[in-house]
């Protein structure tokens, strides 16, 4: 099911900050800089990833999560938080 665009700029917003953060973490990879310095980044983009999964996932929960009848479908459901475990 196709989200409205509207509905996930937060989320699109994040995802934006992240792709910096990766283009960092490579630039800083390449000018050697120091391994803790490179991991306390990642773990910074790695939490800032799964926030826009999560939103998006919240956001998707009355669109997605829904069957015809508006009854919640729990194994799309499960489905959606387990492929972000």
């Amino acid at each position: 099911m196709k989200l409205p665009a509207d509905e996930l700029k937060k989320a699109r917003n994040r995802l934006v900050r992240v792709q910096g953060q990766i283009g960092g973490l490579v630039r800083m990879i390449d000018e050697g800089r120091d391994c803790t310095e490179i991991l306390t980044q990642l773990a910074a983009a790695s939490t800032a990833l799964d926030r826009a999964g999560f939103s998006i996932i919240a956001t998707g929960m009355s669109h997605c999560g829904t069957g015809p009848e508006g009854d919640v479908n729990r194994v799309a459901l499960e489905k959606a938080f387990m492929s972000m475990a």
